[in-house]
């Protein structure tokens, strides 16, 4: 009895703290589902920042995200792994989306739930470092940021999982990723490369002034309501290093968006008191401005929306995409009219 015991602790310590590794053909979520937590979102949330305070992870930032009606809560956490960080210190400046991590708090279904899931630091990794020489040794230390998170939250009272969450794809499709299926077209066919838009140039010596420029043009933005794209509100701001800032943000109406697109064609997860079976994609925000160097150039980007909705949001199947087409370039236009203002 006691060695069933003893091999059960030892089997559900390596889930929580083993990295996974992954075939080739193997479907790798985007994110993963973490706890099933036996508290409240609030016990969650506070037990959760504690164990931040003491992690191997850095957090930057956390919000609490406006969902429909409010018949859901939900909060996005903003990381950094420093050990990832180091590992990535020589790749070029624009692949610093990988870098950013988060982990999302969210209720769900009639007795409302509180779960944990993360973006998926590998994924993310076997997207932005495709083509690097060092892309074992890349998606490895993404798999070691994965197991820290994955350790932390783990520790918390509840069921601890890992559960690859929809969309999955094959690490070769994540590697070429330009959307997927029919719906390839609306993303133009773009690499993550070219799907980050310049919104400003300025030489490179102007970096450190552009960084503030455009994060107090961001800051001054007027936010406004899910029914306006208008104003955008950072969530976080990461200098990453001395060539890549990262600034995250987000307003009510791409929270909106999100949560709805990804809900309404998923029926059997939806109930009259739980009807945002969605809000379990929460972890794909914040949107991406960043600020990098690049030669004798610095460079404002972001992503193309069509590209990132596709990334994190195709499960929701094509006829999501098709009944919000005009949804991307609102959120885009609205990133560049508040980066552009001052």
């Amino acid at each position: 009895m006691k060695a069933r015991l003893w091999m059960a602790v030892i089997t559900i310590a390596a889930l929580i703290s083993a990295p996974l590794s992954f075939a080739a053909k193997d479907e790798i979520g985007i994110f993963e589902l973490l706890l099933e937590s036996s508290q409240s979102f609030t016990e969650t949330t506070a037990a959760l920042d504690a164990a931040l305070a003491d992690s191997a992870v850095q957090l930057y930032g956390s919000h609490d995200v406006r969902v429909p009606d409010d018949l859901h809560q939900a909060r996005v956490y903003v990381l950094t792994s420093p050990a990832y960080a180091a590992a990535a210190a020589n790749e070029p400046a624009r692949t610093i989306s990988a870098q950013i991590l988060r982990i999302a708090v969210y209720t769900q279904g009639d007795e409302q739930k509180t779960f944990i899931n993360m973006a998926n630091p590998v994924a993310h990794a076997m997207v932005f470092y495709e083509d690097s020489s060092n892309y074992d040794q890349l998606v490895a230390a993404a798999r070691d940021a994965a197991a820290d998170i994955r350790a932390l939250v783990g520790a918390l009272p509840g069921t601890a999982l890992s559960e690859q969450q929809e969309p999955r794809r094959s690490e070769n499709h994540y590697r070429k990723f330009k959307g997927d299926g029919p719906a390839r077209m609306m993303a133009k066919f773009r690499t993550w490369k070219k799907s980050q838009l310049p919104i400003q140039t300025a030489p490179a010596e102007q970096f450190d002034a552009v960084v503030e420029s455009v994060a107090a043009s961001l800051s001054a933005s007027d936010v406004g309501d899910a029914d306006n794209p208008s104003g955008w509100e950072t969530i976080a701001r990461v200098a990453l290093r001395d060539d890549a800032v990262y600034i995250g943000v987000t307003n009510p109406y791409i929270e909106d968006k999100m949560i709805r697109i990804n809900s309404r064609f998923r029926g059997d997860a939806k109930s009259d008191s739980a009807p945002y079976p969605g809000v379990d994609h929460v972890a794909a925000l914040p949107t991406d401005v960043l600020v990098v160097k690049e030669g004798d150039e610095t460079l404002v980007l972001h992503y193309g929306q069509m590209w990132r909705m596709q990334l994190y949001f195709w499960d929701s199947g094509y006829r999501a995409f098709t009944a919000n087409v005009g949804v991307p370039s609102t959120i885009a236009n609205s990133i560049e009219d508040a980066v552009e203002k001052q």
